[in-house]
């Protein structure tokens, strides 16, 4: 579907679901490129302007790139930030049935652990266990409850866990 801008309209429908702390982390980035990098980036740029020849100023020139890599990022924090749907985990009705926000713990047929909390797009962290809720791991659980059993591919094996834990944590604490 086109709009009357010649845009996709589907494309602008697309909601991006985040925590508080991931539309913080964002906001504040956003702020920060703003209020701090930009302007100090300026300021060298405008100092190496007035030194004459800009064609071979290095100054200048890697100014001018840094300015509109920072000017990209900014576009991309506020696009990110206006199509932001923030979905407070501690918030929910308690349930043991899987949404967004959900800190799941799983274990496979040999008894081993795994933890994973389904969080935003930009909010992905392996190290942390955080895993967004389009990753098809988060797709295979979303709506299960506790107890259930997924089966889940990962490249060419198949994989069965049984969810043994659903909860709704204040990711401020992990």
């Amino acid at each position: 579907m086109i709009n009357e801008n010649g845009k996709c309209r589907v494309h602008l429908m697309i909601k991006n679901y985040i925590t508080p702390i991931g539309y913080e982390r964002l906001k504040d980035e956003a702020l920060h490129l703003i209020n701090q990098t930009r302007p100090e980036i300026v300021r060298t740029v405008q100092w190496a302007a007035s030194n004459g020849d800009r064609s071979e100023n290095g100054d200048y020139i890697y100014g001018k790139k840094k300015l509109r890599e920072i000017d990209k990022r900014i576009r991309f924090l506020t696009e990110r930030l206006n199509k932001a749907v923030v979905v407070d985990p501690i918030k929910r009705e308690p349930t043991k049935q899987i949404f967004f926000g959900a800190t799941v713990t799983l274990r496979d047929c040999s008894e081993c652990e795994k933890t994973y909390t389904i969080v935003g797009v930009d909010e992905t962290n392996p190290d942390k266990g955080y895993i967004s809720w389009k990753a098809p791991l988060a797709k295979a659980l979303i709506k299960l409850f506790e107890g259930d059993a997924v089966t889940f591919k990962k490249n060419q094996s198949t994989r069965k866990y049984i969810i043994t834990n659903v909860s709704y944590d204040d990711l401020k604490a992990k």
